[in-house]
């Protein structure tokens, strides 16, 4: 079921292979996408669909050196150059809109600010990238530091916030992207009005899960006025507690969740499993669940083979399956899966920042062997 079609809001995918958002860190000065990262996402472009690594909205939405943004005209020319280049080589490619929140640090903020947050709580321990001595992306050498403390956003904040959201779109829209992605979990802005233990509001934003919701609420209602139903899905991650984003009552909350955005009919939900060593499983049951809450398209991604999707998609509770450290290392992920080569070992060491190596360097397979898997494919 892996290689099979399938029909994805407006667009037609020719598998239910997703290359889920992996942050790279190579973007060029003024956190421009560069001709280097137009170059990687078109060697992955046979994936069913491409969803880029987070793109911050604004200035103070950004949270680590040297990741892309999408919100000067330079920034939006500089992602025309990669959907261009993945549209070219017969892929599709949505936008991942990101607000970090709190967890990022007051050099990277206008002004060196405090960073902002649903509620003024340091998350202890958790760290962020900053390139301190300003080397830039090519050297690839920053320092991994504890983000800065947080203030609480006052209700005009968000709504600013919310505007922030909906211009991004826009300029995703203009850039070439073929929908967006709203970036609600992993502890960043969205998960922190969403978790209880991150979000200690007591105003029409904190308290009940009603209120917690609101944010994710207003911000997905601004995206789909600007770009469609069928142009925008929406990350989250249900039962995990990354980056001190903690809920007390996750499996209700998550399915409120998934209601919420049920009602407001989004292109899919893409799910993001815990991925470490030691995580614990997500039940099957929980995800049998949010099959029945939610009728849209729904999206896994968190150590999967190829035996766990086709397993996931048979059973019925996933529709498309993200595949994520494989895709850094084999540009031609959906071929090796579908003929059962050997996959690439991708280099920890050079995930984040540097330049052509361990990001456009991999080798694709043989041209001996794709020379007759495309003889197989005629066949």
């Amino acid at each position: 079921m892996l290689f099979t079609a399938y029909r994805l809001g407006n667009l037609d995918l020719p598998n239910r292979i997703l290359m889920p958002p992996m942050t790279r860190s190579r973007a060029g000065a003024g956190n421009v996408p560069t001709a280097l990262m137009a170059e990687y996402y078109a060697q992955r472009a046979s994936a069913g669909l491409i969803v880029s690594e987070g793109t911050q909205i604004s200035q103070q939405g950004q949270g680590y050196a040297w990741t892309p943004g999408i919100h000067s005209r330079q920034q939006v020319a500089g992602w025309r150059g990669v959907t261009d280049a993945v549209h070219a080589a017969g892929g599709r490619i949505f936008a991942q809109l990101w607000h970090v929140g709190r967890i990022s640090h007051v050099s990277l903020q206008p002004n060196g600010a405090a960073p902002v947050s649903s509620s003024p709580l340091l998350a202890d321990g958790v760290k962020v990238f900053i390139d301190p001595e300003g080397r830039g992306p090519r050297a690839g050498v920053g320092e991994m530091v504890q983000h800065s403390a947080p203030r609480a956003l006052s209700e005009a904040e968000i709504a600013q916030v919310v505007r922030d959201f909906a211009a991004a779109a826009r300029h995703a829209l203009e850039a070439g992207f073929d929908g967006v992605e709203l970036h609600g979990a992993n502890g960043y802005l969205i998960n922190q009005f969403i978790d209880s233990r991150a979000n200690t509001r007591s105003d029409g934003y904190g308290g009940s899960l009603s209120n917690r919701l609101r944010f994710l609420r207003e911000v997905t209602e601004a995206v789909v006025a600007v770009a469609g139903r069928g142009r925008v899905g929406v990350r989250l991650a249900p039962l995990t507690t990354l980056q001190g984003a903690v809920d007390d009552t996750p499996q209700a909350t998550y399915l409120g969740a998934a209601k919420l955005l049920d009602d407001l009919d989004v292109a899919y939900i893409h799910i993001a499993e815990a991925d470490w060593e030691d995580a614990p499983d997500m039940p099957v049951a929980f995800k049998e669940a949010l099959r029945l809450i939610y009728g849209g398209t729904l999206i896994y991604a968190g150590k999967y083979t190829l035996e766990r999707a086709e397993a996931a998609l048979r059973d019925g509770w996933a529709d498309l399956i993200g595949f994520g450290r494989p895709f850094i290392a084999n540009p031609d992920l959906p071929r090796r899966l579908r003929h059962g080569w050997p996959l690439n070992e991708p280099d920890a060491s050079r995930f984040f920042g540097g330049a052509v190596a361990g990001y456009t360097d991999y080798p694709f397979a043989t041209q001996d062997g794709q020379a007759a898997a495309m003889e197989e494919d005629v066949r």
